[in-house]
């Protein structure tokens, strides 16, 4: 038997329109330049240049679907609508940026430069083929992670290549033989020996190789003790070793890496400035162009008008309006955009304004999320767009907005202070701590609570991870 039953739901589903307004929202200011560039390309309707004495607001909700709408087509809604814009030219630079161009860099790949220098080094054309297929093989640092018996297969099924372990082996060494030293490596401990053979041979450096390759686990968990009574050397001699050992690079390709990546420059959303005390704050659109609705397709509008509609330009005509609608849609959404984004910046400039005029962190008032949601009426998902992604330029630096969101916590007179006070407390204890006796988590939550923060010892440690600070054994050195 059939039963019927009537459930009534509140469900929020939102336009194509409204997602692409979200997306665009969360763009910075180098990637919305790229994307209005798309949006030039692909609507002809869209034109870079201003319209000037057209502010009125417009309506995007027409849509034209039956054969009856297309013949009722009102011309005159496109041909005397106030055509929106925005303005990028007027009031929205920093002084010091105007008309200045970011240069990038580009260099040769990582993989490239090696290439470069293994065909100087091997004539044989086989061995040629297997060093290539080794610097293929290597990541980002450098390293060769894949053993060499697998190695043997793939170059065998991939390369028709029919070697041996030896061969490979001896065609690696060539390759840790290139610049720069470390390269071709099958794990740190061998990646340092490669540099360490590569330098004059001192005793410092020979006690450095004896450690290396002695004592390895010793030296990574920092027990200077263990390796003393191994190598039967003092605290002097290791001290010198350890000092030739920390000036070698444990990650060799990422320099060459870091190198060959273009040069990037983070292009600020908002730039604040100070002028007799008050603080000016302005939306950074200097890479964004006025758009306006293409004169040509009003013009075709205005042709279409005064003459009669066939079918054929009745098909035209739908055209031109979905795109014309595209347009003005656009326009008003990069509008909409620019709202939001001085509307949220100005809530949080309100809020951390001590921090913004001193530059001190610990002015840095507790601040979530929800906090500027309240301010302004909007949802914290829009925030959270704004803040993960938008820089600001200030006199004391470029910030990330996220930067000025952190959890509160609360002292022992009842003061509610930002976590990263705290963390700024602990990180310049770090660096005041002997160096050859640091601070246990444990002391350094004592030394919070002497200065009124009463914080668990697990969180000093949370703390700590979060400043990527190592725990008190691996931060003791040889004085």
């Amino acid at each position: 038997m059939l039963k019927q039953s009537l459930q009534q739901r509140l469900l929020q589903k939102l336009s194509p329109q409204q997602i692409q307004l979200m997306k665009m929202l969360q763009l910075p200011t180098l990637e919305m330049e790229q994307r209005i560039k798309e949006e030039l390309e692909e609507n002809p309707a869209l034109d870079e240049g201003e319209e000037l004495n057209q502010d009125g607001p417009f309506s995007n909700e027409e849509e034209v679907g039956t054969h009856e709408k297309r013949e009722d087509f009102d011309f005159d809604h496109y041909l005397n609508d106030d055509i929106p814009y925005y303005k990028t030219q007027s009031n929205n630079y920093a002084k010091e940026d105007q008309d200045k161009h970011t240069p990038f860099t580009l260099g040769d790949s990582f993989t490239e430069r090696l290439l470069s220098q293994i065909k100087l080094r091997i004539r044989d054309e086989k061995q040629k083929i297997i060093a290539e297929y080794l610097i293929g093989n290597l990541d980002e640092s450098g390293y060769l992670r894949r053993e060499l018996f697998n190695l043997v297969d793939d170059l065998a099924f991939s390369q028709n290549i029919i070697t041996t372990e030896e061969e490979i082996e001896q065609v690696l060494r060539e390759v840790q033989e290139l610049e720069p030293a470390g390269v071709g490596a099958r794990d740190l401990k061998e990646c340092l020996l490669i540099q360490l053979g590569k330098k004059e041979k001192t005793i410092s450096i020979i006690t450095a190789e004896a450690i290396l390759e002695q004592c390895f686990d010793a030296f990574i968990k920092k027990h200077y003790s263990k390796i003393s009574k191994k190598l039967d050397i003092d605290d002097e001699a290791i001290k010198s070793a350890m000092d030739e050992i920390v000036k070698l690079n444990p990650k060799p390709g990422n320099s060459l890496i870091e190198s060959s990546k273009s040069i990037q420059h983070i292009i600020p959303d908002f730039i604040l400035t100070e002028s007799e005390g008050e603080l000016n704050l302005e939306l950074n659109q200097r890479n964004a162009p006025p758009l306006k609705i293409s004169p040509d397709y009003i013009e075709m509008i205005k042709g279409f008008k005064e003459g009669a509609k066939s079918n054929r330009e009745k098909e035209a005509i739908l055209f031109i309006k979905q795109k014309v609608d595209a347009a003005k849609w656009f326009i008003d959404a990069i509008k909409q955009r620019q709202n939001t984004l001085m509307i949220t910046m100005k809530a949080i400039l309100d809020f951390q304004h001590d921090f913004f005029v001193t530059g001190d962190e610990a002015k840095l008032r507790p601040m979530i999320l929800k906090d500027i949601a309240e301010m302004i009426d909007m949802d914290i998902s829009t925030i959270s767009r704004v803040a993960n992604s938008k820089h600001v330029s200030t006199s004391y630096g470029t910030f990330l907005l996220k930067y000025f969101f952190s959890e509160s916590l609360t002292t022992d007179t009842g003061e509610e202070v930002s976590t990263r006070e705290v963390k700024s407390i602990l990180k310049e204890a770090v660096q005041k701590e002997n160096k050859s006796k640091p601070l246990t988590d444990e002391k350094l939550a004592s030394l919070l609570k002497e200065k009124g923060y009463l914080i668990a010892r697990r969180t000093v440690a949370k703390y700590r991870e979060q400043l990527q600070i190592p725990v008190a054994r691996l931060r003791k050195q040889l004085v």
